[in-house]
């Protein structure tokens, strides 16, 4: 842990953690121990971001809690690996969570072929005999798929297989992040054709990968449905006010990802914006959560959706970036909207949509 990396703003770094943090059930207890540990975003050094991260994640780990050690390892790496440290911690977060994955013969690792070299992935529930329809599930520019890949353990009871990604230049993901990224998409359902029924294609596209999905879906018949959270269409892409006020840590992630510069990167990914022509012509059923007072995406790429896309269903969280006061509400109503596109599964989605009005209740 000795190479110099640039250091990110740690009011931000704290700030912004929360949420990813929450969505992977570590308490406010614990990363609040965490945080208060934490006085600066060296390379690994004693105080710094990586350091208190690794180490809780080392306490778990010799304990055995392998996919509880990766969680912290990967709030270590946050929220791109930008140096040794980084690099070390999110190795480990993948090292633990394939031993934890090794006690689980339904979940495999897969590999995507494309232009840039293999993307890997992780899949769940892929079957010559048997082929289910697929959920395509993908995370935001800082989520590495171990992250998400446990879910595909509960996917067997809704009828479904299932393969998590990464967005470009995340992870194990050698891709650029730019207006060639939506392809990722298309690859993987080529991939795994003929051990899943890919004809019947739902993505659940959190955040910056929604709007690949939506990209996506215009071009590939195979995609039936989006279910996506707080995810960029328009105006954040092209609106220089707003671009104005998104966070360092967003723009510098962004700048990784595109392997560009932070004052270039909007630039280079205006491509990818969505509009109302490009955003009508989406005539798959589409399912968002959006953050009322969300830092990142403007209020403007909501309503936008809102007007333009023919089938939009709606939940509106009064939360920051991510909602993490109501991450409970989000899992269910993400897994709900991916059910009603289905159209099948009525018990389960009765039973879901009773647990989600229980939550709003209380």
């Amino acid at each position: 842990m000795t190479s110099k990396a640039p250091a990110n703003d740690l009011a931000e770094l704290k700030q912004f953690v929360v949420a990813q943090a929450t969505s992977q059930g570590i308490t406010p207890e614990q990363y609040g121990a965490v945080l208060d540990g934490v006085v600066d975003d060296g390379d690994g050094g004693p105080g710094s971001w990586v350091r208190g991260w690794t180490e809780a994640g080392e306490r778990l780990e010799k304990e055995g809690r392998l996919l509880e050690a990766g969680r912290f390892y990967t709030m270590a790496r946050f929220p791109y690996p930008s140096g040794s440290a980084r690099r070390e911690a999110e190795e480990r977060a993948r090292s633990v969570f394939a031993r934890w994955a090794s006690g689980f013969p339904g979940i495999e690792r897969l590999e995507v072929p494309t232009p840039a070299g293999p993307v890997a992935a992780w899949a769940g529930g892929l079957s010559a005999e048997n082929p289910k329809p697929l959920l395509l599930m993908s995370g935001g520019i800082i989520s590495l798929k171990e992250q998400w890949a446990p879910v595909l353990l509960q996917l067997a009871e809704f009828g479904l297989a299932g393969v998590v990604t990464e967005m470009p230049g995340v992870g194990e993901n050698p891709l650029p992040y730019d207006l060639s990224a939506p392809a990722l998409l298309p690859a993987v359902l080529d991939a795994v054709a003929g051990r899943a029924d890919t004809s019947r294609t739902y993505a659940l596209a959190l955040s910056f990968s929604g709007n690949l999905a939506l990209h996506a879906a215009l071009g590939d018949r195979r995609i039936r449905g989006i279910v996506g959270a707080g995810l960029p269409v328009h105006d954040f892409f092209t609106d220089r006010a707003w671009r104005a006020t998104v966070p360092r840590v967003t723009v510098d992630t962004l700048a990784h990802l595109a392997r560009t510069t932070s004052d270039r990167v909007f630039e280079e990914l205006g491509p990818l914006a969505l509009d109302h022509r490009l955003l009508n012509a989406v005539d798959v059923p589409v399912a968002l959560v959006a953050s009322a007072r969300d830092e990142i995406i403007p209020p403007s790429d909501t309503e936008r959706l809102r007007r333009s896309v023919r089938s939009l269903r709606l939940r509106v969280h009064d939360d920051v970036h991510g909602s993490p006061r109501y991450f409970p509400q989000t899992r269910l109503w993400t897994l709900l909207s991916v059910l009603r596109m289905t159209g099948e599964h009525l018990p389960q989605r009765l039973a879901l949509a009773e647990q989600l009005r229980t939550l709003d209740r209380g």
